[in-house]
C-alpha cells in the first residue's frame, strides 16, 4: 500500500512514490487540488453559467438545447461552491461515505480523504493507492471498508490484475484502521463468493456485519458457482477487525434449478438481466428493514437478525426495469424508491428514444404491516432534461435530503448530472432543482458524469468518475429545514434516523 498524505508528510511520502515506478511518477505530474470558488461571490469560471444567466440556460435545457462540451449549468437555487479535481489517483471515482468533517472518496484504485470542514474549500488529508473496482467505500468509527470486485493476483494492495480462473485469484471485503486520518492502516481481508461489488454496512456496538452483494457467477470461476442467489454475511469484532470473517450465506431467491429462483431474464423476460445476486441492499436500521436492488427483482426484507435476514416481499419490473441498481426509503419506512441502471452505466438512456419510464427511478408504496408489508407500484421518475447521444446518463446513487413531512431526494445521473426531487406524493413526483456539465465529447460516449450525489449536514456532495469532487449548495425553501440535521456519520446505504439524531 502506498499512501500520500499532506502538507509535509505528504511530500515526504510523495519522494518515496516516485521510485516505486514509471506509473506512479505519472500519476504525481497531476497539478493541486483547486476549489472554484461560489460563482455568487466572484466572476464565473470559464464555462460556468453565472446566476444572471440561470434563467436563460433553464429555458434553453427545457427547451431541448444540450449544454456545450464540459459547460457547468444549474437551476437558480443550486450553488456550486467547489471542485477539486483529480489528483493521484486516475482510476474512476466510485461512491462516498462521510463522518464528522471528513468524506471518504472510492476510486477503482484507492480511495481519497477530505477534511470538508470548509466546504468550499476541500482539502485532500490522504490519498491511499489500492486498486481493486469497484472500491465502494464506507466508515463505521475506526474502520472504513472497502468493496473488490476484480480478480486479483492476492488480497493485498500491491496486487495486479489477473484471470479470475487462476487459483490464486482473490477478490472480496478490505478493513482499514482509519483512527489516523492522514495514516489509514490496512488490517483486514475477507474473501467473498463472487467478489464484492457493493456492500451495505449493520452496524452495532461491539460488531459491524457487512452484507455483501455480488453478482454475475461464471461456471469457470472457482470461487463463483451458480446458483449464486445470495449475499455474504461478514462480522467484524470493532475491537478485533483482523478476525473479520463470513459467518453467513443466507439465500434471498431460493427456487430449483442452476440458478436459483430469481428472475429468470431473456428469453423469458427479453431485455431483463437474469438475477444471480444482488447489485445494492439498503438497510433501516431503526425499522429492521432492508431494501435489496437484485438484477431482475426488487426486494423488501427484515433484518431483525441481521445474520438471517428474512424477505417479506418480491416485485419485478419486466417492461421497463433492465436492471435493479439500488434503493432508498423514505424516513417512515412508508415509500421505497428503486433505480434502473438501464445499460449499465455506460449507455446514452436519457433522451426522447429511450423515454420516460426505462432507466429511471421506481417509486412503490409500502403497506401492510410486519412481514405481511407489500411493495405497490406508484410510479417513475426520471429527469425532465434530455442529454446527448454521447452522454453515459442513466438513475443512479442518491440520498434523502431530510425534511419533516416531505419525501426529497439528491441523486446522481452520471452525465445527467445531480437532481434534486421530490416524491412526497409517490405518484407525481417531480423535479426541484439540478446541476449538470455538457458532454465530456461530442464524438462518442466516453464514461463520465455523477456516480453518487450526496446529501450530508447542509450540503450536497457528488464523485465526479472523471471531473472529481463537486460541492453543491441547495437555497430553497423545500430543502431549508434540513440544515438542522447534523449527522456524525453517513453511509447512505445504511440509512439514518434522520430525526432521532439531532445534535
Amino acid at each position: 500500500m502506498i499512501l500520500f498524505g499532506n502538507s509535509r508528510s505528504r511530500r515526504r511520502r510523495l519522494h518515496v512514490a516516485v521510485a516505486a515506478g514509471a506509473l506512479l511518477a505519472g500519476m504525481l505530474a497531476a497539478g493541486p487540488a483547486a476549489a472554484i470558488p461560489d460563482p455568487g461571490d466572484a466572476p464565473a469560471p470559464s464555462g460556468e453559467v453565472s446566476r444572471g444567466d440561470q434563467a436563460e440556460a433553464r429555458r434553453a435545457i427545457q427547451n431541448g438545447d444540450i449544454p456545450g462540451q464540459d459547460e457547468v449549468v444549474h437551476s437558480a437555487n443550486i450553488r456550486h461552491l467547489a471542485n477539486v479535481p483529480k489528483d493521484l489517483l486516475p482510476g474512476t471515482n466510485s461512491d462516498l461515505a462521510f463522518q464528522g468533517r471528513y468524506a471518504f472518496a472510492g476510486n477503482y484504485d484507492g480511495f481519497r480523504i477530505f477534511d470538508i470542514s470548509n466546504p468550499r474549500k476541500p482539502k485532500t488529508v490522504a490519498q491511499v493507492l489500492c486498486p481493486g473496482s469497484q472500491n465502494d467505500i464506507s466508515v463505521s468509527g475506526n474502520l472504513l471498508f472497502l468493496s473488490t470486485d476484480s480478480s486479483r493476483s492476492d488480497s493485498s494492495c500491491n496486487s495486479t490484475t489477473q484471470p479470475a480462473t487462476e487459483k490464486s485469484s482473490w477478490e472480496g471485503m478490505k478493513v482499514f484502521d482509519i483512527s489516523d486520518k492522514r495514516n489509514p492502516r490496512y488490517v483486514a481481508a475477507v474473501e467473498t463468493a463472487c467478489g464484492s461489488h457493493t456492500h451495505t454496512l449493520v452496524p452495532e456496538r461491539r460488531n459491524v456485519y457487512i452484507y455483501v452483494s455480488s453478482y454475475s457467477p461464471n461456471a469457470a470461476y472457482p470461487d463463483c458457482q451458480p446458483p449464486h442467489d445470495g449475499i455474504s454475511v461478514i462480522k467484524v469484532p470493532r475491537h478485533a477487525p483482523h478476525k473479520a470473517a463470513v459467518v453467513a450465506f443466507p439465500v434471498l431467491f431460493p427456487g430449483e434449478g442452476p440458478d436459483g429462483g430469481g428472475n429468470p431474464g431473456a428469453p423469458t423476460n427479453p431485455g431483463v438481466s437474469k438475477t444471480t445476486g444482488c447489485h445494492d441492499i439498503t438497510v433501516l436500521p431503526s425499522k429492521d428493514l432492508a431494501a435489496g436492488a437484485c438484477m431482475g427483482d426488487g426486494i423488501l426484507f427484515s433484518i431483525k437478525n441481521p445474520e438471517r435476514p428474512k424477505v417479506i416481499d418480491r416485485v419485478q419490473d419486466n417492461a421497463n426495469f433492465a436492471f435493479w441498481h439500488s434503493a432508498t426509503f423514505n424516513q417512515r419506512a412508508d415509500k421505497v424508491v428503486f433505480t434502473d441502471e438501464l445499460g449499465g452505466g455506460s449507455g446514452a438512456t436519457c433522451n426522447a428514444e429511450i423515454g420516460p419510464n426505462r432507466g429511471a427511478d421506481g417509486i412503490y408504496d409500502i403497506v401492510g404491516k410486519g412481514d405481511k408489508r407489500k411493495l405497490v407500484f406508484r410510479s417513475y421518475f426520471k429527469i425532465p432534461r434530455h442529454q446527448a447521444d454521447t452522454e453515459n446518463c442513466v438513475a443512479h446513487n442518491g440520498s434523502l435530503i431530510p425534511v419533516r413531512g416531505r419525501d426529497l431526494m439528491v441523486q446522481a445521473w452520471y452525465q445527467g448530472g445531480v437532481s434534486v426531487w421530490e416524491f412526497t406524493d409517490s405518484s407525481r413526483p417531480r423535479e426541484i432543482a439540478y446541476f449538470e456539465r455538457g458532454p465530456l465529447t461530442t464524438d462518442r460516449i466516453v464514461t463520465g458524469g455523477s456516480w453518487s450525489a450526496y446529501y450530508y449536514n447542509g450540503h450536497i456532495y457528488s464523485n465526479d468518475i472523471a471531473k472529481g469532487l463537486d460541492v453543491l449548495k441547495i437555497d430553497d425553501r423545500r430543502t431549508d429545514p434540513a440544515r438542522r440535521i447534523h449527522l456524525r456519520e453517513l453511509n447512505v446505504q445504511t440509512q439514518p434516523d434522520y430525526f432521532g439524531r439531532l445534535d
